[in-house]
């Protein structure tokens, strides 16, 4: 092991620690992620974010844990207005009339009257009663699911609204139409095994910001991930982790990170991010884009659809 006490972190230089979104509002570049995260154990995990210096929580109604996150904010002293919270709208609220409802169960639990960002968190609606069976009319056309959301920004229930999971045709046929609110952010499964950067491009020339869940790849990845040759050579060069290497190159990118523990050390590790030079970036990002690209997400099957969600990009 190369990288000791973090030898070289005071002559690093940092990356950035917000992007500006269309509405003018500043997104913190690193959150943590919530999803996996279990019960009793979210709330000591949302503690140590914030005293750490996290300000952006990423959560999602279907985590079943926005109650134990707001109870952690609550108990808390960072004052709301410095903080940035995330969830999502699940599959069976797509319809107009539902997502208020959800919404207002999202903003209840956390303890707060608004969301700095709210995202449709799959590009699919099912039915509101049954299990999995699929909406196919909001599921073809989401536009009314964003118009709705369009009004809650206007009531100030949310600031921001996005998307998840979405492919560029599917973004493209939501921004078809006459949208007040673009999209300003797509969260969507970005790793050194999955890298997407058709995906990254095209976002970057469309003004649409990424947001990378399963940063370190999936749970059954992430010691492969950290063993990866370039990443263990810019962590041995920087004095760094090869967390903190991989975290890093997802901010040098362009894009939001959301890396997920519920371990003390690993959340104060995750946090602290530094610009890796041109020529290893370069080597890590070739690396990455040049071998098969494996998804691990892919729920299409488990919910009994019969298409991909990700067909077509």
């Amino acid at each position: 092991m190369c990288y000791g006490p973090l030898r070289n972190q005071s002559t690093l230089s940092r990356l950035p620690s917000y992007y500006t979104l269309p509405s003018g509002d500043k997104i913190p570049s690193v959150a943590l992620g919530v999803w996996q995260s279990g019960k009793g154990e979210v709330g000591n995990a949302v503690k140590t974010a914030l005293k750490a210096g996290y300000r952006h929580i990423d959560g999602a109604w279907i985590y079943r844990n926005e109650a134990e996150v707001g109870q952690a904010l609550k108990e808390g002293t960072v004052p709301r207005e410095e903080l940035w919270l995330t969830s999502k709208l699940w599959n069976n609220f797509h319809a107009p009339e539902d997502i208020e409802p959800v919404l207002d169960q999202s903003l209840s639990m956390l303890g707060t009257d608004y969301l700095d960002l709210y995202l449709i968190h799959w590009p699919v609606a099912f039915k509101k009663e049954g299990k999995n069976v699929l909406e196919e009319d909001l599921t073809a056309d989401p536009y009314p699911t964003w118009k709705k959301l369009e009004e809650l920004v206007d009531q100030g229930k949310i600031r921001n609204i996005g998307i998840s999971n979405f492919n560029i045709r599917r973004i493209q046929n939501l921004t078809a139409n006459p949208l007040k609110y673009q999209p300003a952010v797509n969260q969507v499964e970005l790793n050194f095994w999955n890298p997407q950067p058709e995906l990254l491009q095209w976002s970057k020339e469309n003004d649409l910001l990424l947001e990378a869940y399963s940063p370190l790849g999936s749970n059954k990845q992430v010691a492969q991930t950290l063993a990866i040759p370039e990443v263990k050579n810019i962590a041995c060069k920087l004095g760094i982790t090869p967390a903190q290497v991989v975290i890093s190159w997802h901010v040098q990118r362009g894009t939001v990170v959301l890396p997920k523990s519920v371990t003390p050390s690993r959340i104060v590790e995750n946090y602290e991010i530094f610009e890796i030079p041109q020529d290893d970036f370069e080597k890590l990002e070739n690396a990455a884009t040049s071998h098969t690209p494996q998804r691990v997400v892919n729920p299409s099957k488990g919910w009994g659809l019969s298409f991909d969600v990700f067909d077509g990009q």
